[in-house]
């Protein structure tokens, strides 16, 4: 497995923890359809959130939040409908949500929560 594809699967894995503990319960991870792929499918009083993770082992290529562009969030809202259906949830409420992790070697990693980003 290519470092990069470590580095996301643990600040996957951080992003879930961090989800959890914030009283989220994880429905489903890495969910894919032919078209994408979800990180997280996360619910909380209700609300199903769709949780798209960005990890970087620092930031001097920008924060990871740099990385949703409009096209991101456009397949986003496409894969989160695919997945309602899927799930047989369409009635629910539903966001999309991005957690931002950075992760440098040997420190402890920061997890930042943007809520509603779409």
């Amino acid at each position: 497995m290519a470092s990069k594809d470590v580095l996301g699967r643990r600040g996957e894995d951080l992003a879930a923890g961090f989800l959890e503990r914030a009283g989220y319960e994880i429905l489903d991870r890495n969910w894919r359809s032919t078209t994408g792929e979800i990180d997280i499918v996360a619910q909380s009083g209700g609300v199903v959130a769709i949780v798209e993770v960005k990890t970087r082992s620092g930031v001097s290529s920008g924060h990871p939040f740099e990385a949703i562009t409009y096209q991101k969030l456009r397949r986003l809202r496409s894969l989160a409908a695919e997945w309602c259906t899927a799930a047989g949830r369409s009635s629910r409420v539903v966001r999309i949500d991005v957690v931002g992790v950075v992760a440098p070697p040997g420190a402890p990693a920061v997890i930042e929560h943007l809520i509603g980003v779409s």
